[in-house]
This record gives structure tokens, C-alpha cells and sequence, in this order.
């Protein structure tokens, strides 16, 4: 058996004031939004129990699926750094990068040289997308869907280049003789309807005909800030669960007042069936009382809804 643990949207702080030359175009609302209550949501205790938390639970591999940043300054390119520092040694721990991170332009590129090792594929190439890491039985893909956007805009796009190097590697990996557990790790909701418009990821359908071609095992991501499940068909109708995990830094009331928006994340225990996988999966986080445990199982079989 195998354990994988997934995070997101930590939004690490805290935000340091930044220089008036720095707030042009976007950064300048999203500089005002954190100062209104966006600071307040996102708590770095609460961070910090959830990780020590996660790291108790022997993962073989940490998947985090991006919103480290907040408005893409500099200085949050180091804060980045040691937050993923604190997840574990890039072996360990891989990252994609989430809207935020792009925040403008530039943004993701200061990330990437900062956090690079941990979007490292296995010969060792970093910040190119979508990579392959091969953990245990695992083979974890890394997509990235971050791009600048226009002010009050969050959208994603993986665009068509990706999509097509996603399928053929996919597509390898499925004719594999002892075919490893093929997880799939990306920010954006990946189904169409994942996320409100202006949230969305613009190529949605054309990821989901994606998999209904070449299939996956599971596939992970964040961005909208609560947890959820849905599932995509793969080869031969066979549905694919898209998991969705809350911030990992949402207070218990606030911001994360509904009980699937408080911070959490998920652990997957994997294990080989057949010619197939086995994936239990459970949820981990705060309750309304503000202390960490286990949630209870999310059954990712057919049919299968996750109360919010």
C-alpha cells in the first residue's frame, strides 16, 4: 500500500507591504481585497497544524496543487519556498502552480525558480509542464493551469500544446506493462462546471475528452476552496473521481464556516488489485471546534456525492 496526501491553496503569509511601483494593474485590487478580509481568512497557526498534522500521517508523497501566493510579489517567492521546505524535500512533495501564482506577469516564472524542485520530472527537468514522477506504484502528472489574468478574473488554461503532451504521455503510461496508478495533479476544477464563470478552466472539455480517451486513475486539484468530488469518464465509460480539497489555511469560522470550506486535505492508501488499483480515500482537517482529525471516508466509487 501506498499513501498520498494532497493539499492546496495554503495562500501563505503573511503578506508584507508592498512597494507603490508594485501595485499596478491587478496587484493593486487584489493588495485592497487582501487589506479588506482576505488576510483574515486564510490563518498561518491553522496552516501550521494542519502541516505538522499531515506530516504524522506517513505519506509517501505529498501532492500540493498551488495558491501558495497571493498577489505574486517577490517577496512571496521565498515564503513559497519555505512553506514547501516545510512539507518535506522535493522527492517528496510535488507541486503545481495555481492562479495566484501567476497572478501577473512574471509571477509564475519567480515562483518557478524558487520552487522549481519540486515540479522537477525524473530526469531532473524543472518548471516544464506536465512532468511525470514515478512514486511507488504511482505515476504522478503535473499540470499547470496558471495564467495571468485581467483584474476580478481567475481563470485557468492548459492550452493546446500540454493537453496534447498529457495524452501521449497518459497514453504511455496506460500500456505499461504493470501499469502504475496514474494520478493526475492540477489547480483549475478540470470538468466543465468545476467552477463559476470568470473561475473556470477555459479547456475544461477538451480535458475531459482527454481522459475519456486515454483514462486516468485520479485526479487531484484546488482552487475553489471546498471539498468536493466529481467524476469524468474514461475509456469504456469507466468514471475517473476529480477530488477537490479546501484551503489548507481556511479558519473554522469565516471563511471556512461551511464545514467542507474548512481547512483540510485528503490522504489516498493505494494499493494494487488485479490488474487495477484499489484507492481508500479519507479526509483530514478542523472541525468546528478548530482541532485537527480525521473526517471520515470519501467513498469514490460510482454514484458516489460528497455532502458539503
Amino acid at each position: 500500500m501506498f499513501r498520498l496526501a494532497h493539499l492546496s491553496d495554503p495562500h501563505v503569509g503573511p503578506l508584507g507591504r508592498p512597494r507603490l511601483r508594485q501595485l499596478f494593474g491587478k496587484r493593486a485590487t487584489g493588495y485592497a481585497n487582501w487589506r479588506r478580509g482576505r488576510s483574515r481568512s486564510h490563518d498561518m497557526a491553522t496552516l501550521s497544524l494542519l502541516v505538522t498534522d499531515l506530516r504524522a500521517q506517513g505519506a509517501g508523497h505529498i501532492a500540493c496543487t498551488g495558491d501558495l501566493c497571493n498577489i505574486g510579489l517577490p517577496s512571496e517567492w521565498e515564503t513559497a519556498h519555505s512553506f514547501m521546505e516545510a512539507l518535506g524535500p522535493p522527492d517528496d512533495v510535488s507541486l503545481v502552480p495555481g492562479n495566484h501564482d501567476a497572478y501577473v506577469r512574471g509571477s509564475l516564472e519567480g515562483l518557478l525558480d524558487a520552487c522549481g524542485a519540486y515540479t522537477a520530472d525524473d530526469s531532473g527537468t524543472q518548471a516544464h509542464f506536465p512532468y511525470l514522477r514515478r512514486r511507488g506504484p504511482l505515476a504522478l502528472i503535473g499540470l499547470s493551469s496558471a495564467i495571468p489574468t485581467k483584474p476580478f478574473v481567475a481563470s485557468g488554461r492548459l492550452g493546446p500544446p500540454q493537453l496534447a503532451a498529457a495524452e501521449t504521455l497518459l497514453r504511455a503510461l496506460a500500456t505499461e506493462p504493470g501499469r502504475p496508478c496514474r494520478v493526475v495533479m492540477i489547480h483549475h476544477p478540470p470538468h466543465p462546471g468545476g467552477a463559476s464563470p470568470g473561475r473556470e478552466l477555459k479547456d475544461a472539455a477538451a480535458f475531459t475528452a482527454m481522459i475519456g480517451r486515454v483514462g486516468a486513475d485520479l485526479i487531484l486539484h484546488g482552487h475553489n476552496h471546498i471539498a468536493s468530488l466529481a467524476r469524468v469518464a474514461g475509456p469504456g465509460r469507466r468514471m475517473v473521481p476529480v477530488v477537490g480539497v479546501p484551503s489548507a489555511s481556511a479558519l473554522p469560522d469565516g471563511h471556512g464556516a461551511v464545514p467542507a470550506r474548512r481547512a483540510g486535505y485528503m490522504l489516498y492508501d493505494i494499493a494494487r488489485v488485479n490488474d487495477g488499483y484499489a484507492i481508500a480515500a479519507r479526509r483530514r482537517g478542523l472541525d468546528a471546534a478548530g482541532a485537527m482529525g480525521d473526517l471520515g471516508p470519501l467513498d469514490l466509487g460510482p454514484g458516489a456525492t460528497l455532502s458539503v
